[in-house]
């Protein structure tokens, strides 16, 4: 537990430490469903912890609760328990805004860094128009079974099951405060561990995501050719053969 809200996690596997962070509105469980944990667990001890406000974890209604502190504090507290001094994380979309959040909060627990569908800055996967409200939001004020159809048919039964598991003001606040977040632009000069960064070329997110490896000393940038941003969780095919070096090159 972090404070008063309480954070799940499990630990797969065997070796040096690698914490994997979902994106917005899913859960641990997609690093499973994609294959990434049976492909990994051979060789590394995998922390999955669900996000606050996500899974299995509490899920605080209170916009204040979702600061990059509480989400860095909640990685500290999972680190802790589970007996880890340093790791590497790994962060898809909002998982990988949460793993700017560690290097501003905690970088001493940091060994290494991955971040997929992610920024430094403000900028979003999911952008609004002028004038209207932010998609995800628009999205959540309604039933999650109406909601369900915006994806267009890109999750699978058991990303739609997740969905629509998931507690729709919590994930309002949430997403109210990463709104309300400036960015990192402050911590992407003092990022000191081996940094790799990927996006999809046909996500929103790609260019600030190449632009914030390129703030990063020594980070490495990978761009995925006609991927949009649900592909770069969803393609372990294409995805793991980029990460898995630099995994092996931390080891």
């Amino acid at each position: 537990a972090n404070g008063n809200v309480s954070i799940h996690y499990r630990v797969v596997g065997n070796g040096p430490p690698l914490v994997m962070q979902h994106g917005f509105s899913d859960s641990s469980d997609s690093w499973d469903e994609f294959g990434y944990v049976a492909a990994l667990r051979e060789r590394y001890r995998i922390v999955l912890p669900d996000l606050r406000g996500h899974g299995e974890s509490d899920k605080p209604h209170d916009r204040a609760a979702y600061t990059a502190a509480h989400y860095a504090g909640d990685l500290a507290a999972v680190l802790d328990d589970a007996g880890i001094s340093r790791t590497v994380y790994w962060g898809y979309s909002h998982g990988g805004w949460t793993g700017f959040a560690a290097a501003r909060h905690i970088p001493e627990c940091l060994k290494a860094l991955i971040i997929g569908g992610a920024s430094a800055s403000n900028a979003s996967a999911f952008p609004r128009q002028p004038g209207e409200e932010d998609p995800l939001i628009a999205m959540l004020k309604r039933p999650l079974s109406e909601a369900l159809s915006l994806f267009g048919g890109a999750l699978t039964l058991r990303g739609e099951r997740r969905f629509l598991g998931n507690d729709a003001t919590a994930l309002i606040a949430c997403r109210q405060e990463r709104l309300a977040t400036e960015g990192y632009s402050d911590v992407v000069g003092q990022i000191a561990v081996p940094t790799l960064i990927y996006a999809g070329s046909n996500d929103p997110i790609h260019d600030p995501a190449r632009q914030s490896a390129a703030e990063i000393r020594g980070a490495t940038f990978v761009s995925l050719p006609g991927l949009n941003h649900i592909d770069g969780i969803a393609r372990m095919d294409l995805v793991l053969p980029h990460v898995r070096p630099f995994l092996d090159a931390c080891r």
